[in-house]
């Protein structure tokens, strides 16, 4: 599966959804995890009920299963949802990308909590997929 983590320095996750220009994404299994890309955003992004600045980040997230961020906006985090894509608020801006990463590989080797099942079932396809 396909987790995002907005940041400013591509080591931790420290930016607002709304705000970050830029998002790492990373392909994760029970193996590990590998770096895929970091999508680039432009524009006035820090425009506060500029509902339009979201919709690229959006349509460039959408095949992935949970995006990490410092803070989100609850119309941006509803939209996330409805298009299938977990957001999950990071502990703190000093928290790693690695470290969650590292946690969330052991995790899936187990029994993942309730939360992450439900994100993992909304990209398994089913019998009608």
């Amino acid at each position: 599966m396909k987790i995002a983590f907005t940041t400013s320095d591509r080591i931790h996750i420290n930016a607002h959804f709304g705000w970050a220009r830029e998002i790492d994404v990373y392909e994760i299994s029970d193996e590990g995890y590998e770096f895929l890309e970091t999508l680039k955003f432009e524009g006035d992004l820090k425009e506060d009920g500029n509902e339009d600045k979201i919709n690229p980040k959006l349509d460039a997230l959408v095949d992935c299963t949970i995006v990490y961020v410092t803070a989100i906006g609850g119309s941006a985090a509803a939209r996330l949802i409805k298009k299938g894509v977990t957001p999950v608020k990071a502990k703190s801006e000093e928290e790693e990308i690695s470290e969650v990463l590292n946690k969330l590989v052991t995790t899936l080797k187990g029994n993942p909590p309730p939360w992450l099942r439900k994100a993992l079932r909304q990209t398994t396809p089913n019998f009608v997929d």
